[in-house]
Order: C-alpha cells, then sequence, then structure tokens
C-alpha cells in the first residue's frame, strides 16, 4: 500500500493540473493585479485588487500569498489568497522588483520613498 503523505501528494498534483487557469509563477516583490470573484447577494463581480507581492507561504494545493497595497488616506491593506483558489479570475504580473528576502514585512513600517522596491529589468 501506498504511504498516506505520496498518496495525498499525487492527488494534490493532479487537481493542479486539472485547473485550467494558467496561472504565473509569483516571487516577493512582485507588482500583481488579482482579479477575484465576489459574490454580493445574488450578484457576483470581479473585483481588482493590485499591491506588492509580500510574503509566499506553503506549497501545493496550500499555497498562498499576501499582496500588500495602499489604500485611501495612506492606510496599509494586506490581503492573503489561496493560489489555487477557484474565486480568483486571473493574476497578471505588472513588474518585478530587485529583494534579497523571501518575506517583505519590513514594507509595513516604510510609507512614501522608503517603501518603492529597485524594479528588476529583464532584458
Amino acid at each position: 500500500m501506498a504511504h498516506p503523505v505520496d498518496l495525498i501528494q499525487s492527488v494534490e498534483h493532479q487537481s493542479i493540473e486539472k485547473d485550467t487557469g494558467e496561472k504565473p509563477d509569483l516571487r516577493a516583490g512582485d507588482t500583481v493585479n488579482v482579479y477575484v470573484r465576489i459574490v454580493e447577494g445574488n450578484r457576483e463581480r470581479v473585483q481588482a485588487f493590485q499591491g506588492v507581492v509580500v510574503a509566499i507561504k506553503g506549497s501545493g494545493m496550500n499555497k498562498k500569498f499576501t499582496v500588500r497595497r495602499i489604500a485611501s488616506h495612506g492606510i496599509g491593506v494586506e490581503r492573503t489568497f489561496i493560489y489555487n483558489s477557484p474565486r480568483i479570475e486571473k493574476i497578471d504580473v505588472l513588474r518585478h522588483a530587485r529583494v534579497n528576502r523571501s518575506k517583505l514585512y519590513f514594507l509595513r513600517n516604510r510609507s512614501g520613498k522608503s517603501a518603492r522596491l529597485k524594479e528588476k529589468r529583464i532584458s
């Protein structure tokens, strides 16, 4: 009989392959536009959430990423998305940044020019 961990991994691998939506490979520091399906009463609409990927956690089916943006009046808003969620319509990567760490929690304490990230030029 197969080991339970191997069985779980094979089921996760099959369900990820079955997912038809092409999702980009995300890294910390990427500026992304996440299109999320929101249900309000009996209506359903798509809402865009644009910000910087601050952290990526987990792997496989449990992969999650946190996006941070600055809302009105300079208030920072963070939202965590499940990478393989059916609620996510699509993810657009707008730009890549050059960062030296995998978790960018230091951006929480910064505002204005000190919160900028250096863009990674791909040539």
